[in-house]
């Protein structure tokens, strides 16, 4: 049981040094697969344009850097900007949407890349501190299975 703790203990602590250590590839590569996300973003029920739209309506942004990425986008061209940047559903038109001088007023401008980064950046003391925690326990376990298993190891030729 300890080995298997001490096991589950290192595979985590690894996770969190590579996770730390990778850090600004890990923002990159956010930031590409959001400017993909935008590219092929569509009125269907794809799990990208999904994700897009709840990001946009839960941290009220728009587009990667700003609302003007949706511009050169496929979808801008059909319909504009989507309906999830809109400050509010009922004052949105669809000519609005397609105008970016209208839509600047009636969508959000920032963009969600830096808000989700500075979101995540802004938890990472509370994930830190509930990790560090489990790890207290995991380590207090291990100590507890290892004197568990050294206490029957001496006990086991006394019982006659």
């Amino acid at each position: 049981y300890a080995m298997l703790l001490s096991l589950i203990f290192l595979i985590v602590l690894v996770a969190a040094v590579v996770g730390f250590v990778f850090r600004h590839e890990i923002k990159t590569n956010f930031e590409s697969n959001l400017n993909l996300a935008l590219r092929d973003y569509n009125v269907t029920a794809d799990r990208h344009s999904e994700a897009v739209d709840t990001i946009q309506r839960t941290l009220h942004c728009c587009g990667v850097q700003n609302y003007s990425d949706w511009e050169r986008t496929e979808y801008f061209s059909q319909r504009g900007i989507p309906r999830s940047c809109c400050k509010s559903q009922d004052d949105c038109s669809e000519e609005d949407l397609k105008d970016p001088s209208k839509a600047k007023l009636k969508v959000f401008v920032d963009g969600c890349f830096f808000l989700v980064t500075s979101t995540m950046e802004s938890k990472m003391s509370v994930v830190a501190g509930i990790s560090f925690g489990i790890a207290c326990f995991q380590l207090i376990g291990i100590i507890l299975a290892c004197c568990l298993s050294q206490y029957i190891t001496n006990n086991q030729y006394e019982m006659v």
